[in-house]
């Protein structure tokens, strides 16, 4: 069973033919209303991408339409919304500009999602078949608590640290990746843990390499170049990314974390695993919106 502990945000998205620089302003013609939030994107990229009900979300959302909707959305998605919380904060707004070469920027309003704690899981049985996966939306304690006890009864952690907070110490990044099986970030990411944790580069597959010392594999997002993964061994592998002309680049970070949790909960070897999660990635960026053009099951061919 896959268990993630994360946000749910409705993302509010305008396209323009840049992104604007600082004290800049630039005009959209519209905008839309679309459901995000890493914890649910990477929860609806699972269960579209695994066999029914193995997928089950623990959150908060707001008492208000926004967080009506994005339950009912998870919940047509294959997605058990038992554990989604009702906070007196509002639902989560992430407000996103896309470009007309796919790239975004993206700032995120946490409301509700900043109350959600470890309390959330006390109706969830964590046992050796628990693939867990968190982010880096909801507050770190509630994450690590329940990390913790995921690793403590034999079930694997998967830790997707996103967006990289501004704030975080070499503590308690130690603290997170003790508590990790796969620790998976993109090349920005990569480098600022690594330096946090003290090896000062600008190499992805130094700063790969030396995250893995740590005793959990590292998986480096590269974008078009694919994925790379630092196992603590020294052993290292690449999967390239598929061939696409994107139209939308947001959540295919999720998409990919989402179906290598997956792959994990299928049992499907790590390599196979990582490439499926490569290749829907890639296909996740063929639409708009951060879930729209997540891959199924049948599209990733079944596992």
């Amino acid at each position: 069973m896959i268990l993630v502990f994360g946000s749910i945000n409705i993302d509010l998205v305008a396209r323009v033919a840049s992104i604007p620089r600082p004290g800049e302003t630039v005009l959209s013609p519209s905008y839309g209303t679309l459901f995000g939030g890493k914890g649910a994107n990477q929860a609806i990229a699972a269960a579209r991408a695994s066999l029914p009900h193995r997928v089950v979300i623990a959150a908060c959302v707001g008492d208000d339409a926004f967080g009506r909707s994005a339950r009912d959305n998870l919940v047509r998605n294959g997605v058990v919304a038992d554990l989604v919380a009702i906070s007196a904060e509002p639902t989560g707004c992430a407000f996103i500009t896309v470009d007309e070469h796919g790239e975004n920027a993206i700032t995120v309003a946490s409301g509700a999602n900043a109350t959600l704690t470890e309390a959330s899981i006390c109706n969830f049985a964590i046992d050796s078949s628990t693939v867990a996966v968190f982010q880096m939306e909801v507050p770190f304690p509630g994450s690590l608590s329940v990390a913790r006890q995921v690793r403590a009864a034999g079930g694997r952690v998967i830790w997707n640290f996103a967006p990289a907070p501004s704030k975080f110490s070499a503590t308690d990044l130690s603290d997170l990746v003790s508590a990790t099986d796969i620790f998976v970030v993109n090349e920005h990411e990569a480098i600022a843990a690594a330096t946090l944790l003290g090896c000062q580069t600008a190499a992805l597959e130094e700063a790969g390499a030396y995250l893995a010392q740590t005793g959990c594999i590292c998986v480096v997002t590269a974008g078009a170049r694919g994925a790379f993964a630092f196992h603590p061994n020294g052993r290292h592998e690449a999967v390239e990314a598929k061939p696409i002309r994107p139209v939308d680049t947001t959540g295919a970070g999720d998409t990919f974390v989402g179906i290598l949790a997956s792959g994990l909960d299928a049992a499907l070897p790590f390599a196979t695993a990582l490439e499926r999660a490569c290749r829907g990635a890639s296909l996740a960026c063929l639409a708009h919106g951060a879930q729209t053009g997540m891959p199924t099951r049948e599209q990733l061919g079944t596992a």
